[in-house]
């Protein structure tokens, strides 16, 4: 049975069309918001309403990826943030895997989340003014470097941050090489009109697991493997300076990295303004803005 969900009243009411954190396995729910809200005007753009993703080459000069890694190393090296809750080691390595919050940690990343070349693409695609739902740096080092498990970012935004509509997109800079062997993005092209609901409850700040090693909001191998043989998987590959721009309800993972070539991208998440978040629908509390940030102030003004 296919789930169908009205899209006719306002995003801010509390009906929750994308129920999660199930006691039990429930149907997917074929999505019947829009992927594309605006006009889309870019080129690069013109398959991501089927695809629910877009590849974008050369979005950085070959300057501005030195600049941005030398920026992004600052950041890592720090020893004033080490014990910022913004900043997230991995378990086995204790290297840094993420840094959130970076564009107000980075003038230069703040400044770039601006631009038309990057903003501007959110903005046609979501219709409206956007602003940052979320910034952060992903550092994949080479040898040890922990993948992400196969899930959709809308499924953690809705259930712990209140997010009401998958009308957010996501951008990954990449300033690294992202070869087949090194961890990049996989994608399971226009997974992104399907949500698949997931089991298990929210703990109370579960965000401090999660950001290390996500276990509750992830599909069942089941899921994983009927969307795979639905859409199949693409990944994502491209010189430093690239990106990935895709829909908030893609399905997408990355494999370990035990290559020499160490992976790393800036990610910035851009809402709506027309978006914005409620209170969570199936968490007991929101999360910290540094991660799922409550400041809608739009990026043009």
């Amino acid at each position: 049975m296919v789930l169908q969900h009205s899209d006719t009243l306002p995003a801010t009411d509390r009906i929750d069309r994308y129920p999660t954190r199930l006691d039990a396995p429930s149907d997917h729910i074929e999505r019947s918001h829009p992927t594309v809200w605006g006009k889309v005007e870019n080129p690069a753009l013109a398959n991501f309403d089927a695809d629910g993703f877009a590849s974008v080459d050369e979005l950085l000069t070959a300057d501005e990826v030195a600049d941005f890694s030398a920026e992004i190393g600052r950041l890592a090296g720090d020893p004033a943030l080490r014990d910022d809750d913004r900043v997230i080691v991995e378990k086995a390595s204790n290297q840094v895997r993420s840094v959130f919050e970076v564009h107000r940690l980075s003038a230069a990343i703040a400044e770039l989340a601006r631009e038309s070349r990057v903003a501007g693409m959110a903005r046609q695609l979501l219709g409206s003014d956007v602003y940052l739902h979320q910034s952060r740096v992903n550092y994949m080092p080479g040898f040890r470097g922990s993948g992400f498990y196969w899930h959709s970012d809308f499924e953690t935004w809705h259930a712990e941050d209140g997010m009401p509509t998958p009308r957010a997109v996501s951008l990954s800079i990449a300033l690294t090489d992202n070869y087949p062997i090194n961890g990049s993005l996989m994608v399971m092209p226009g997974s992104h009109r399907t949500f698949v609901p997931c089991l298990g409850s929210t703990p109370a700040e579960h965000y401090r697991e999660s950001l290390q090693e996500q276990e509750i909001g992830v599909p069942t191998e089941a899921d994983i493997t009927s969307l795979a043989n639905r859409y199949g998987i693409s990944q994502f590959t491209g010189r430093a300076g690239s990106a990935l721009l895709f829909d908030s309800n893609l399905m997408h993972g990355s494999s370990s990295n035990i290559t020499p070539f160490p992976r790393s991208n800036i990610f910035l998440v851009f809402n709506s303004v027309e978006n914005t978040l409620v209170e969570p629908f199936a968490a007991p509390e929101p999360r910290p803005g540094y991660i799922g940030s409550r400041d809608f102030t739009p990026l043009s003004s």
